[in-house]
């Protein structure tokens, strides 16, 4: 099988496991989004997953992302940093991606906002959540939840659009389980409260040995690199 027929039926199982996940809850398939990861495969990978039907693309670096979107890998698609994000690459990155995932601190939503402002934009981002509480994650904790939010609705030149976490790996299921009903239940929460440039419409969590898991839980976006692309280079 060539690598473009390889990457299509990929896809597809990937497409039928979200639609069994999400109809055994009582949701419609159609509500769950599919960001094909692509960290470390080639534009021409990348353009095959477009080409079979992803919702979006989504890259961990950003030297990386740049080099592949000069050659035009993302075209016709939605482009999501998912990746950590160091401020001294915020420049290069907001008015590039349609959606930045991994937003978890106060300096960080501060720096996006102004280089969106000069650029004349609004950027839409997620903001990521440690919800695992470990120290070598970034991202903010569960309780720092409403005062990140409250920051970010003084923001100017941002929209918090939802919320993304990536719990500890290697966890046994139930125990993945749990964090990802702590997720949605945070999301929910939040979602009843009132804030500016806040929209709790994104719930980013699941990878490729979760992401059906995920669904189970809420989350309405995942995050899948392997199950798509293979094995990474």
């Amino acid at each position: 099988m060539v690598q473009q027929d390889y990457i299509a039926e990929n896809i597809k199982r990937v497409r039928a496991a979200i639609a069994e996940a999400a109809i055994g809850v009582g949701r419609s398939p159609g509500d769950i989004s599919l960001v094909a990861a692509s960290k470390t495969h080639p534009a021409a990978s990348i353009r095959q997953a477009i080409a079979a039907g992803v919702d979006a693309v989504g890259e961990n670096r950003v030297q990386e992302l740049m080099e592949k979107n000069a050659q035009g890998a993302y075209n016709g698609s939605p482009l999501h940093f998912i990746g950590h994000l160091q401020s001294n690459k915020v420049g290069k990155i907001v008015g590039v991606c349609d959606l930045i995932e991994s937003v978890g601190s106060k300096p960080l939503l501060e720096l996006i906002g102004k280089k969106a402002l000069s650029l004349g934009i609004v950027q839409n981002v997620l903001i990521e959540v440690n919800i695992g509480k470990e120290s070598q994650k970034s991202g903010i904790l569960p309780e720092q939840a409403e005062e990140i939010l409250e920051f970010a609705s003084r923001t100017a030149g941002i929209n918090v659009m939802g919320l993304m976490a990536i719990p500890p790996i290697n966890e046994q299921n139930a125990k993945c389980c749990y964090y990802y009903d702590t997720m949605f239940k945070l999301f929910i929460d939040i979602g009843e409260k009132k804030y500016d440039n806040v929209i709790m419409r994104i719930l980013s969590m699941g990878m490729s040995d979760s992401y059906v898991e995920a669904i189970r839980s809420g989350s309405n976006m995942v995050r899948i690199g392997s199950a798509i692309f293979g094995t990474r280079y």
